[in-house]
């Protein structure tokens, strides 16, 4: 089998970005090797791999797993199945936590509850230097995937393992930002678009979607400097029932702001 066959037997049963992305890694070729060489034969361990890969990828595993790495601001992250796969929408978060370390206190006290892969923590940590960034996780093996990230990147970051604020006893922030789970138990998006192999608690609370939401912006006054900003993630029509879980909890300023697509993406508030 050369390239341009592989390419074209793949191109049948998943998408063409997908497949041009796995056959580049699993052959070591090039985009331009695979438009100017397609009758390059393809070597048997490598057509094994793609093959494999395609399998899976039609399967609906998604392409991060497969590589073990996603891209996110530039960025090439490490990616495994207990970390989520990270999303161009998280941006607006970081967007969001930048801007506001531009009128904190310099240097400002930064926490990313959930962090997950820790691309919120380390993109914060890199592109905010004088900022000092925290990050906590539940689950030992999503740190342990943030820990690889910030040693790869060469980011300054604090972890801690626990629920939520449990492990942070005493410790003040004037920026808190969380990516928690908030997709509703019930949910039918929980079925498709690759999320069936995505960590089932990074993904929903088993609830209605808000339970974690409701402890986080609940839990952040006894965490957060006077004049703090809590700004967190989540769904498309959660943002008017977050604002008023912040205004109940005594934030100020509050609001909801949309992605690019122009659904609601991120709520927060001032303390």
């Amino acid at each position: 089998m050369t390239l341009g066959e592989a390419l074209a037997w793949a191109c049948g049963r998943i998408e063409r970005l997908d497949a041009r992305l796995l056959l580049q890694t699993a052959s070591g070729c090039s985009h331009a090797d695979l438009l100017a060489r397609p009758e390059t034969p393809l070597a048997a361990l490598a057509e094994a791999q793609f093959m494999a890969w395609a399998a899976r990828r039609e399967a609906g595993e998604p392409v991060a797993y497969l590589l073990g790495e996603a891209q996110f601001r530039g960025r090439v992250f490490q990616v495994t199945p207990a970390v989520l796969v990270p999303r161009p929408e998280t941006e607006v978060l970081i967007e969001l936590a930048l801007a506001k370390l531009k009128i904190l206190p310099n240097p400002a006290q930064v926490l990313d509850l959930g962090t997950g892969s820790g691309i919120v923590a380390v993109s914060l940590a890199l592109e905010s230097p004088a900022s000092t960034v925290c990050a906590v996780d539940l689950s030992v093996a999503a740190l342990d995937v943030a820990r690889n990230n910030a040693r790869r990147l060469r980011a300054q970051v604090e972890f801690f393992q626990g629920d939520w604020y449990a492990p942070l006893a005493g410790r003040r922030f004037d920026l808190i930002v969380a990516n928690p789970p908030y997709i509703a138990a019930d949910d039918p998006h929980l079925a498709g678009d690759g999320l069936p192999f995505e960590p089932r608690m990074a993904l929903t609370d088993a609830a209605d979607g808000l339970s974690c939401i409701r402890r986080i912006v609940a839990g952040a006054g006894a965490y957060l400097q006077p004049g703090g900003w809590l700004l967190f993630e989540h769904g498309y029509d959660q943002g008017e029932t977050c604002r008023n879980l912040l205004q109940a909890a005594g934030f100020q300023d509050t609001f909801t702001h949309p992605d690019l697509a122009g659904t609601d993406r991120v709520s927060g508030g001032r303390i």
